[in-house]
């Protein structure tokens, strides 16, 4: 059965799906110097838009007008009839995503940071089999390879934190990656969900848990 991938490289909020098969996951926009103390809850809209009946591109049209209001973030948004759609509150444009394979880390969509372009690579090479193995994404998010300095992003947080966030797996002793997931849908509306999540022990982690949801969007 052909299948779609929705893959994001450094999702450390929720990333859930509906069993009607409305889709959101939500990430960060790394800017700390324009953070603001008392913003409203970022991740509240993912909970937000699985409760609502908005289209995809409605939705964020709406959340677009008071996104000012909010510290950085990118919003994805999608179900099975309405497509999926972007939304940075860092720029005012709504993306529709073509067919293809993208990347969301914590600047814009595809924004060509080398771990997103090593985790497009990958994915590409994953998804060209007919039958995609959870297992084989979950390798790539495990990837903790970081680039040269020269092509390390400035995103303000200085040096050595651009370089422990450099690397789809991010270890440290203090930050982290606390969990990894794969969400499989099929044209059929068959969905696999799975996640694992990991315990810091120092400089590194270990598996605390695999979890596996199937089910048919109703």
């Amino acid at each position: 059965t052909a299948t779609t991938v929705i893959y994001t490289l450094s999702l450390h909020d929720a990333l859930p799906i509906s069993l009607t098969g409305r889709f959101a996951a939500l990430t960060n926009f790394r800017d700390p110097s324009s953070n603001r103390g008392g913003a409203p809850s970022r991740g509240a809209l993912v909970k937000d838009f699985l409760e609502q009946r908005d289209r995809p591109l409605a939705y964020l049209e709406r959340i677009a007008k008071g996104g000012a209001a909010y510290n950085g973030f990118n919003l994805l948004v999608g179900d099975r009839s309405g497509g999926l759609y972007c939304y940075s509150n860092r720029r005012p444009e709504i993306e529709g995503l073509k067919p293809g394979v993208h990347g969301l880390s914590n600047r814009f969509l595809d924004t060509p940071w080398p771990k997103v372009e090593r985790g497009k690579a990958a994915l590409a090479r994953v998804g060209s089999s007919l039958r995609i193995d959870p297992e084989a994404v979950l390798e790539i998010l495990s990837d903790r390879t970081r680039p040269p300095v020269d092509l390390l992003p400035d995103t303000g947080v200085g040096e050595a934190w651009e370089r422990v966030l450099s690397s789809i797996f991010i270890t440290s002793p203090t930050y982290g990656t606390r969990s990894s997931s794969v969400l499989l849908v099929g044209r059929d509306g068959k969905v696999d969900f799975v996640e694992r999540t990991f315990i810091p022990e120092g400089e590194s982690v270990r598996v605390e848990e695999t979890r596996r949801f199937c089910f048919e969007i109703r």
